[in-house]
């Protein structure tokens, strides 16, 4: 059986729906309609190296081609590049240029979901920098990287195998304080060890080294993230990058 609306209720239900849509503003960038489709990057991404970095939306996640191919110096990059630095100290594996292929793609979720059940990392590129280069977890090898501390470099990175990659905080781009230092598979931005919010180091870290606050790209808005856990690791006298688990999946 059809059912009959007024002229005058439709119009009155259609302006009362179209005051509501044009009020949402979703201020992270991340404009879910009913269809799952966002329609915004994040402004966080703002922050990535365009010259490593592409970054694109596709339907409800964000796709992102890197070279692997870090913006700032290491030993890694090897003699004669620009961006090569000496580091007398290091065990050097592989340079840049001579290891095979940095290209990396990997697709997050533009919305996180953070209903789901905690994830542990895999050995392999669990992120991406700002720097265009890959994130690592605490491993290497699938073991301890004990094993292969000798081998990082000042930003706590290394080559070893496949692409450069940090294990630890990245000094080059985020060095005691709240820079971003790039998202993870999940779709959850990881910080620096401090947090914009309030300025300093956060009390309130769950599991993950995350909780929830503003951030500088949340423009007052409230949002889920990670920071690099203020605890020195093992002999390294630096701070592990993210060792887990995923909240986002």
């Amino acid at each position: 059986m059809k059912k009959v609306f007024k002229l005058s209720t439709l119009a009155l239900l259609l302006f009362t729906l179209g005051i509501a849509c044009s009020t949402d503003d979703d201020s992270t960038g991340t404009d879910d309609g009913d269809d799952g489709i966002v329609t915004e990057l994040h402004a966080a991404f703002a922050a990535f190296n365009t010259d490593a970095t592409t970054i694109y939306l596709d339907g409800s996640n964000v796709v992102i081609e890197t070279t692997g191919l870090p913006d700032h110096e290491t030993v890694y990059w090897g003699q004669g590049n620009t961006l090569y630095r000496d580091e007398p100290d290091v065990e050097l594996t592989p340079s840049i240029m001579s290891s095979n292929n940095n290209a990396v793609t990997i697709t997050v979720d533009a919305t996180p979901d953070l209903d789901g059940n905690t994830v542990s990392t895999n050995f392999d590129t669990i992120g991406i920098a700002v720097s265009g280069a890959s994130i690592f977890n605490d491993q290497e090898g699938g073991g301890a990287l004990d094993a292969a501390a000798a081998s990082l470099d000042w930003t706590g990175a290394h080559i070893g195998p496949g692409v450069y990659h940090y294990h630890l905080e990245p000094k080059a781009f985020s060095d005691d304080d709240d820079s971003l230092v790039g998202v993870l598979l999940d779709g959850v931005f990881l910080y620096g060890r401090k947090c914009s919010s309030i300025g300093a180091y956060p009390t309130d870290l769950d599991a993950s080294g995350g909780h929830t606050s503003t951030t500088q790209y949340t423009d007052g808005v409230e949002e889920y993230h990670y920071h690099i856990i203020n605890e020195v690791y093992s002999t390294t006298g630096s701070y592990l990058a993210f060792a887990g688990p995923y909240q986002g999946y």
